[in-house]
């Protein structure tokens, strides 16, 4: 026979703690994330232009750029 045992207030109030944390670090973590995303925009990057000059075949470049020259 197989009996359970009670868990209790303080059992009870440490799974509500620990379970507390786990969603504030998962909600802080997405939050940084975000936060990250939004800030961070960098300035557009040189690269190899399909068909540029010093472009060997077969090197990889963007497909369409979203810089305009300056």
């Amino acid at each position: 026979m197989i009996t359970s045992t009670p868990i209790g207030r303080r059992g009870r109030l440490a799974m509500w703690i620990i379970a507390s944390a786990i969603v504030l670090v998962v909600a802080m973590a997405n939050w940084h994330l975000v936060y990250v995303a939004m800030t961070s925009q960098p300035e557009c990057v040189s690269h190899l232009k399909l068909g540029s000059n010093g472009t060997a075949s077969g090197a990889f470049s963007a497909a369409k750029s979203s810089c305009t020259p300056k």
